[in-house]
């Protein structure tokens, strides 16, 4: 009688915590973002092609303004996330990444431990599982890819 082989996937630490740490970095530029990368060009433009008869408007006014709101949806959608995933850490997790990724002022990780009270040890191993948990709950995590299987 055979017996069925069920092999869990390992993760990739390193790989999950820096790509949890870009999403962090992002959610802080997302936050500082001013919308004026979508402004509609004013000047004219002059060129040599021949205008074409057809029933299309094209208004780059229209095109910024969707660029605009598409871009204002995805990103109010990532900063949701983002949050909603923070807020399923617990007490001593949640302070650490919001207070070193997620405020305006940039903090050093032994700013942070000295102003919750924590020892060194103690921070980087509470930050490491809140990584993991954001990982997860962002479906996010990295795994190690084994040749042979499936």
């Amino acid at each position: 009688m055979s017996q069925l082989a069920f092999v869990l996937p390992e993760i990739n630490r390193d790989a999950t915590r820096q790509k949890v740490e870009s999403l962090l970095e992002r959610y802080r530029i997302l936050l500082l973002q001013v919308d004026l990368d979508f402004l509609p060009k004013i000047t004219s433009s002059y060129t040599m092609v021949a205008p074409s008869i057809t029933n299309e408007f094209h208004s780059s006014t229209e095109d910024a303004a969707t660029k605009n709101v598409d871009h204002q949806r995805q990103r109010d959608k990532f900063l949701k996330r983002m949050q909603q995933a923070v807020n399923r850490l617990s007490l001593n997790e949640r302070s650490i990444i919001i207070k070193r990724y997620m405020d305006q002022e940039e903090y050093f990780d032994y700013e942070i431990y000295y102003e919750l009270g924590m020892s060194e040890r103690k921070y980087y191993r509470i930050k490491s599982r809140a990584f993991y948990k954001l990982a997860f709950a962002l479906k996010e995590e990295v795994y190690i890819e084994h040749e042979g299987v499936n």
